[in-house]
């Protein structure tokens, strides 16, 4: 008869101050499991991939350059416009708690007022004041917000977003009518030579492809999208 197998005692022993740690490190992942969504949320990341997305769409060539490249570009510069935010929270949020100079409440505080400075300055007013309505606060609620840093996330964050939509929409419709007065002209210019069997869009291609490297038009659009936030 074969010998049984007797596995070793396993013992869980929680000391003092281990459970404060256990719930730190379970924000810590759970931070980093939603830091895309925050990224996308919270910064210039929206703006950005909306006009470069669009802008393809304008030259006619919806997918070059390659998502993965439009990805990428407006992630390089989402840090490059949110540097001064970063540099901000490092200095008065993250350096402080990780000296243990401040509480976990008092880092969620800084941090919470350095991103609401931020999007507060690129949020609308009238989009912000929409969801004040829509949210239904009470009197005493809406008499509490003073400054940014008492709007409650839960409706800063979709008034921003909101208004990075609206913001990137304007600037596409700016983009498009250069190249959208070029497929006129080439239509018109076909018709009236009776070619009517080729796209307009194959033969205005070229053409707008030349007057966007003319007009150095990547280095404007992304000059452009900086400076917009500031």
């Amino acid at each position: 008869m074969a010998q049984e197998r007797i596995l070793p005692p396993i013992e869980i022993r929680i000391g003092e101050g281990d459970l404060e740690t256990s719930i730190r490190l379970l924000i810590l992942l759970t931070v980093l499991a939603l830091a895309p969504s925050i990224l996308i949320m919270t910064t210039s990341f929206v703006r950005i991939v909306v006009v470069l997305s669009i802008l393809r769409q304008a030259l006619g060539v919806p997918q070059v350059p390659p998502n993965q490249v439009i990805i990428s570009l407006a992630l390089f510069l989402t840090f490059f416009i949110m540097k001064p935010v970063f540099e901000k929270f490092n200095q008065e949020a993250l350096q402080p708690y990780v000296r243990d100079e401040i509480t976990d409440r008092e880092f969620f505080d800084r941090t919470s007022t350095i991103i609401k400075d931020f999007m507060v300055k690129q949020t609308r007013k009238d989009t912000l004041e929409v969801f004040l309505e829509v949210a239904d606060l009470s009197k005493g609620e809406r008499e509490k917000i003073k400054e940014p840093k008492d709007l409650p996330l839960s409706i800063l964050i979709p008034a921003f977003m909101v208004s990075e939509l609206a913001t990137a929409f304007e600037v596409v419709f700016l983009l498009y009518i250069p190249f959208l007065i070029v497929d006129i002209v080439v239509a018109s210019i076909l018709i009236s030579m009776g070619i009517i069997m080729i796209p307009p869009q194959i033969i205005s291609l070229p053409f707008k492809i030349m007057l966007f490297v003319l007009a150095n038009g990547w280095e404007l659009v992304i000059l452009s999208l900086v400076r917009s936030f500031h």
